[in-house]
């Protein structure tokens, strides 16, 4: 077995491999750029090895860096985790050329399957079902109009290296193919060095499955079952589910032989996944094959029970597989939420900053016979940087059913405390609730058809509001106690604190009646209902859990004017806690009315303007675009919201913009 190996990587990924190479003994290196110089992935390896700027094509996609840092530490293999480098043939050979390891499939299945357009080809000269589109390179923008026309809107504009939802775009027009085009191709260059673009149809009310295989060097390959990939965003993944919910057996069993016969075709070992598009009937379609360990792994190895990484490693090693296909099984149900530094409030954009407070759940078994893993890169007190990816955890849930998963998740992201950026979490906790998730009935239209308008929260539905007024007049209760304890303002504080409050959330208004006692309170509503509430919450603590009625619940607490902040479930809600009579007075206070943009065009997160699509004294319709602002790799195009005029722009191309800097005036 190797004694040292390099992740040629960073992030969650890396932290992930290491923590495979760890658990068989074997020392890890790790590299890093100055952006991650204090990385959690480089604290944890054995050796760190600094390879140059920020940016990736300074830093972690120039094969000679690696290399050099091969050479200097003495690794015997290298894991080149997702992205980055994972799929280059090149770098595959060049291991190879200095007599290490590539923890990966040769670079002859790569050069087959890793790209996008070689291996449709091969996919369709093996007879397997695919997708309309053109296979060719396409030259400029204008080809691309009039294959798209050909081919017939709406078609998928992709890029050949592609991953991760970067250099993809969905265009149901001329002027989309045209812009989405150009987009596309920047987005490639900028993230894997090959501007590549090619053309597809878009199967509309598609879901994206896929296959999981394995294979080593013996002739010997698997197919680990599937995951369910259809909860997307701009192409990219945010929810992934194993098994499916709409998969039977016949349609399992012949999409993984299918799988394992393509991997075969290419002489595929290692880790690897084949991506297929099924419709409403059950048609599956191939898409594509990344040669490589997905993001959504996890899921995969909480059901067959099989470490993905440590098999990578001993397949390098030339060892066997140690299991058939007749032996892996699915073993309950698994869930992950990809948690991004993206701002729901804000249509998803980037953001960027310190992490002030970073606490997931407690991993390991959960008190209702479930588990929870939290696979990540960052810490509390790190900082989520603008050149890369914006992940910063992939919270996973495993029980015996979907139902039980399912709940597991919510409690897991309720409990789940990140501060100090905007966050998705909010989001990955409305889709738990979500009816149609919870049926199982999605497609990869599911974002986009059940936030048409974005997120903009979560409006708690009436159990849920009694729930959560009933937790918090008991958790202000104990508030005030305490409060009055600190004051010295009284010796019986029983007699002291009032039983009558009024609790004012979502524009309504909740009178109750709170009686304590040691063990807890009952809360009284005006309807005659009480529930029953128990807790160890003390003031101060960010996080409460309690019982309502028996009844797990889990809230997030920070103090607010008259009141207190709280989320849970998808919802951020200020909830005000009064006395009869400051709930009366209260009532003739004035509303404050926020601050009038609308005359101004502010950047929504921090990046580059990479271009300025208008002048001063330009007239604007709405939907025209404005500018482009590149962050985390993803270029931004922002557009008019109604008709104007520009008075003045007071940002260039090149230059650098923080949230709610203001891009541009209209008159």
């Amino acid at each position: 077995m190797f004694k040292k190996i390099l992740i040629a990587n960073r992030g969650e990924i890396a932290c992930r491999v290491i923590k495979s190479a760890q658990k068989m003994g074997i020392k890890t290196v790790a590299v890093y750029s100055d952006a991650d110089r204090n990385a959690l992935h480089v604290r944890m390896a054995d050796e760190a090895v600094h390879i140059g700027p920020p940016p990736a094509n300074q830093s972690y996609i120039v094969i000679d860096k690696i290399l050099e840092a091969v050479r200097q530490t003495g690794a015997e293999a290298v894991h080149p985790g997702y992205g980055f480098l994972s799929e280059n043939m090149r770098f595959a050979e060049a291991l190879e050329a200095e007599g290490v390891a590539f923890i990966g499939p040769p670079s002859s299945a790569i050069e087959s399957m890793g790209d996008k357009i070689t291996s449709k080809k091969i996919a369709q000269e093996a007879g397997v079902s695919t997708v309309p589109g053109y296979m060719g390179l396409i030259e400029d923008a204008e080809e691309a109009v009039k294959i798209s026309n050909q081919v017939g809107y709406p078609v998928m504009i992709k890029a050949s290296a592609g991953g991760g939802g970067k250099g993809m775009r969905i265009a149901w027009n001329d002027a989309e193919a045209r812009e989405g085009f150009q987009s596309s191709k920047n987005e490639a260059a900028n993230s894997f060095g090959d501007d590549r673009i090619f053309i597809e149809k878009f199967v509309t009310q598609p879901r994206h499955i896929e296959i999981q295989v394995l294979a080593d060097k013996h002739g010997n390959c698997v197919y680990l079952h599937e995951r369910e990939c259809s909860i997307q965003r701009r192409n990219q993944k945010v929810i992934e589910e194993a098994p499916s919910p709409f998969l039977d057996e016949a349609t399992r069993k012949a999409m993984g032989e299918q799988a394992v016969a393509l991997s075969k075709a290419v002489g595929y070992t290692s880790a690897g996944t084949v991506e297929f598009i099924v419709d409403g009937q059950r048609n599956f379609y191939f898409l594509e094959m990344n040669t490589r360990l997905q993001v959504e792994h996890p899921v995969t190895e909480l059901i067959t029970g099989i470490d993905l990484v440590e098999q990578m490693i001993r397949v390098a090693n030339g060892e066997a597989l140690p299991f058939q296909q007749d032996d892996i099984k699915i073993n309950g149900w698994a869930m992950e939420s990809r948690l991004y530094a993206e701002d729901p409030y804000r249509n998803f954009l980037p953001s960027i900053g310190r992490l002030t407070r970073y606490r997931p759940p407690i991993e390991g078994a959960t008190a209702e016979g479930g588990i929870v893993r939290n696979d990540t890169g960052v810490y509390e007190g790190g900082e989520i940087s603008m050149y890369y990816d914006p992940m910063i955890a992939k919270l996973c849930t495993w029980a015996p059913t979907r139902s039980e998963s399912i709940e597991e998740m919510r409690i897991a992201l309720d409990t789940f405390e990140v501060e100090g950026i905007g966050h998705n979490l909010p989001f990955c906790a409305a889709v738990m609730d979500h009816p149609k998730f919870v049926s199982g009935e999605i497609t990869t239209a599911f974002i986009e058809e059940e936030f048409p308008e974005g997120f903009e929260g979560v409006t708690l539905p009436d159990p849920m509001i009694s729930r959560v007024v009933a937790a918090v007049a008991a958790m202000n209760r104990v508030a005030e106690i305490r409060r009055t304890r600190v004051s010295g303002r009284m010796d019986n504080h029983e007699r002291k604190v009032g039983d009558d409050w009024v609790v004012i959330l979502q524009g309504a208004e909740v009178p109750v009646t709170v009686r304590a006692d040691r063990g807890g309170a009952h809360v009284d509503f005006a309807d005659g209902t009480s529930m029953r509430v128990e807790s160890d919450w003390v003031p101060g603590q960010t996080l409460a859990h309690l019982l309502v009625d028996d009844a797990a619940l889990v809230l997030k607490v920070g103090r607010a004017v008259g009141g207190y902040r709280i989320r849970l479930r998808g919802a951020d809600i200020k909830v005000k806690v009064y006395s009869p009579r400051q709930a009366e007075l209260a009532r003739l206070m004035p509303e404050k009315l926020p601050p009038d943009t609308s005359k101004f065009l502010l950047c929504p997160m921090p990046g580059l303007i990479v271009s300025l699509a208008v002048n001063v004294g330009d007239e604007v319709f709405e939907g025209q675009a404005l500018c482009t602002v590149e962050a985390m790799k993803m270029e931004n195009i922002l557009r008019a919201e109604r008709k104007g005029v520009v008075k003045a722009i007071n940002a260039e191309v090149g230059g650098s913009m923080a949230v709610d800097d203001v891009i541009m005036e209209f008159e």
